[in-house]
C-alpha cells in the first residue's frame, strides 16, 4: 500500500512538472519535484584527465559542460581504490568491511540494502546498463544489461535476465545507445527514472574507437613531473638504465619498492602496447590478447593492424633503452588512454543533447564520476590501489538545472561513500541509519553543514594480488595524509601543501611530530566511527 501511495504522489508530481513548464514556474519551485537521475560511472578515469580539473593533456568539453552548468567537487575521494569494492561502496554507502566487497574476488551480496532498491521501492523506475563487475546479478533494477566481467571494447556481449546478446560495434557507443533507448522506449513515462550508465572505458587495455586511432599522434603529451622521480640511479650520467626500481626510493617505504606497476618494467608489450603476440615472451598475455584480437571484424582488424604495426616497427628500429624507452612507452600508453576518454566525452554529449531535445534536462540530475582515479605515468606508474592522490582522487560533477545553480563549486571532503545517501535523499526518501556516508544535497546547494567532515578514511585490502600493493589504511585531511602499511609495519606522512607529488614522507621529521600524533588520534577515531575491525575480515 505504501508503494501504491508513493506512485500516486509521483504521478501528481509529473502533472505538476508539466504545469510548471507551461506556466513558466521558477527553478526553485521545480526543484521540489523528485528529479530523474542519470548516474554515469567510468572505470579508472583520473581527475587529472578532465579539463574541468585543469588537465593539460586533454579537453573534455561535455564533462566540463556538466561542471559549468552545475557543481564541481574539487575534493572527491574513494574509500578503497579498486573496481569492485568501489562499486560496493557506491551501491550501499558503506565501507568495504561492512558491505563485504573488500577486493575484486568476492561476489557482491545483493540482498543487502542498496540505493537502487530504495529508489525502486519509492516509485522510481530503475535500470543498470554497462559495466557491473560484481559477479552476482544486479538487484533493485527493473531493467538490466551488463557486460560480463571486464567486458570488451569491440563487439561486446551483454548479459540480461533472459540470456546473453552479442553486438557489433564499440562498447562506449553501444552502452550510450542502450541508455537512450531505454529512456526513450522502455520505461513508464509516468514514473521518475534512475539509470546507472556505467562505462568500461577508460579501463586497461585502452582500445580506442576506430575513428579515434591516432588522434593524438601529432602532439607530444606532456610528461608528469614524477615520471622519472623514482628512477634508480642518475639520469644524466651518459649510461643506459635498463632496469627500473627496486632501487633507491628516497623518503618512501619498502611498500613502494616492491610494487609491480611501473610503466618501465611491468607494462605488457602485447596486452598494453598492442605489439603482435608472437613478438613477446609473456604467453599468458599474448594468448589473452590474441583471444580479444580475434573478436575484431575484418574491417576493424585492418584498421588496427595498419595503426599498431607501424608503432611496433618504430619501436624495433629505435632500439630504445633507459629513459628514452620509458618516454616512448608513456606516449603510447597515454594516447590510447586519452582516446578512450574522448569517446566517453563525445557520448556524454549525445546524451545531454537528447535530454535537451526531449525536455528532460531541466529536472534530470546527471552525475559524472569514476570508480577510482588512476596513475597516468605519475611516480612512473599506471593502475590505482594506493592512497596517493592520483588514485584516491576522483572526478565528480553534477548538473541539475532545476536544483543546482550553475557554476557551483565545493571544496569540502566528500567520498564515494556519499553517493548512495545522496541519491536516496534526492528521491525524497529517508537515508537508512546504518549508511555511513552523508548526503551531498546541501553541498550541491552551496549550503555546507557546520558539522561536515574534516577528514576521510581509506582502506585497501587486495594483497596478495596483482601489482603487489600491500594492504594499508590511512587518514587524509585538507592538508595532511597519514598512511599505515600495517602488513610491513611502516608509516608515511605527507604534507600535501609542501609536497604536492607525495615524494618525501615526513613521518620521521621532528617538525611534524605534533601533526603526526594528531593524525594518529584522528585515524583511531575514524576506525572506531566506521566500526573497522582490528583484524582484516579476509
Amino acid at each position: 500500500m505504501k508503494n501504491q501511495i508513493k506512485k500516486y504522489v509521483l504521478l501528481s508530481y509529473l502533472a505538476l512538472i508539466v504545469s510548471m513548464y507551461i506556466t513558466g514556474c521558477s527553478t526553485e519551485e521545480v526543484s521540489e519535484v523528485p528529479p530523474n537521475i542519470i548516474f554515469i560511472f567510468t572505470d579508472d578515469h583520473a581527475s587529472h584527465a578532465v579539463s574541468a580539473y585543469g588537465s593539460d593533456i586533454i579537453q573534455t568539453p561535455n564533462i566540463d559542460r556538466l561542471a559549468n552548468e552545475g557543481v564541481i567537487f574539487h575534493n572527491a575521494f574513494v574509500t578503497n581504490s579498486i573496481c569492485a569494492p568501489s562499486r560496493g561502496v557506491l551501491l550501499t554507502g558503506k565501507h568495504s568491511h561492512i558491505n563485504g566487497q573488500l577486493t575484486n574476488a568476492q561476489e557482491f551480496d545483493g540482498t543487502q540494502m542498496t540505493y537502487p532498491q530504495v529508489l525502486q521501492q519509492s516509485g522510481y523506475q530503475t535500470a543498470m546498463i554497462g559495466k557491473w563487475h560484481l559477479q552476482s546479478d544486479p538487484t533493485g533494477y527493473d531493467h538490466w544489461e551488463i557486460l560480463p566481467g571486464q567486458g570488451h571494447y569491440y563487439n561486446p556481449e551483454f548479459i540480461t535476465p533472459e540470456g546473453t546478446n552479442h553486438y557489433e560495434g564499440y562498447v562506449t557507443d553501444i552502452i550510450t545507445d542502450k541508455v537512450i533507448d531505454w529512456i526513450e522506449n522502455n520505461r513508464e513515462s509516468e514514473q521518475p527514472f534512475m539509470v546507472n550508465y556505467h562505462h568500461k572505458a577508460p579501463h586497461r587495455n585502452w582500445k580506442p574507437a576506430p575513428e579515434h586511432l591516432g588522434m593524438f599522434d601529432d602532439i607530444d603529451i606532456p610528461e608528469p613531473e614524477t615520471l622519472f622521480a623514482n628512477w634508480s640511479g642518475e639520469l644524466d650520467d651518459g649510461q643506459d638504465h635498463e632496469d627500473f626500481p627496486p632501487g633507491e626510493w628516497a623518503g618512501r617505504t619498502s611498500a613502494v619498492q616492491t610494487q609491480e606497476m611501473t610503466l618501465m618494467n611491468h607494462f605488457d608489450e602485447a596486452w598494453d602496447l598492442k605489439f603482435p603476440p608472437d613478438s613477446v615472451q609473456d604467453a599468458r598475455h599474448a594468448n589473452l590478447w590474441s583471444n580479444r584480437y580475434e573478436r575484431l571484424t575484418d574491417e576493424q582488424r585492418e584498421q588496427w593492424d595498419a595503426y599498431y604495426d607501424a608503432y611496433y616497427e618504430e619501436y624495433k628500429d629505435k632500439n630504445l633503452q633507459g629513459r628514452d624507452r620509458l618516454s616512448w612507452i608513456y606516449q603510447r600508453y597515454i594516447k590510447d588512454y586519452l582516446s578512450t576518454i574522448v569517446s566517453v566525452d563525445n557520448n556524454l554529449g549525445r546524451l545531454l543533447d537528447y535530454l535537451e531535445e526531449t525536455g528532460l534536462a531541466e529536472n534530470t540530475i546527471v552525475v559524472y564520476t569514476s570508480d577510482q582515479g588512476f596513475y597516468l605515468g605519475d611516480h612512473g606508474w599506471y593502475d590505482k590501489r594506493w592512497m596517493y592522490e592520483e588514485s584516491l582522487h576522483i572526478p565528480l560533477v553534477m548538473r541539475w538545472p532545476a536544483g543546482i545553480e550553475a557554476g557551483t563549486q565545493s571544496r569540502e571532503l566528500v567520498q564515494n561513500l556519499d553517493f548512495a545517501p545522496t541519491l536516496i535523499d534526492l528521491a525524497g526518501e529517508p537515508v537508512p541509519e546504518d549508511v555511513q556516508g552523508r548526503s551531498l544535497v546541501p553541498l550541491m546547494k552551496d549550503q555546507t553543514p557546520d558539522d561536515w567532515r574534516s577528514s576521510i578514511y581509506y582502506h585497501y585490502y587486495e594483497y596478495p594480488g596483482e601489482h603487489a600493493v600491500p594492504r594499508h589504511y590511512g587518514v587524509r585531511t585538507d592538508r595532511y595524509k597519514l598512511i599505515h602499511y600495517y602488513q610491513v609495519g611502516e608509516w608515511e606522512l605527507f604534507d600535501l601543501e609542501a609536497d604536492r607529488g607525495e615524494m618525501q614522507s615526513v613521518y620521521d621529521d621532528p617538525d611534524y611530530e605534533e601533526v603526526k600524533q594528531e593524525l594518529k588520534e584522528e585515524l583511531d577515531r575514524l576506525r572506531e566511527k566506521y566500526n573497522v575491525p582490528e583484524e582484516d575480515p579476509i
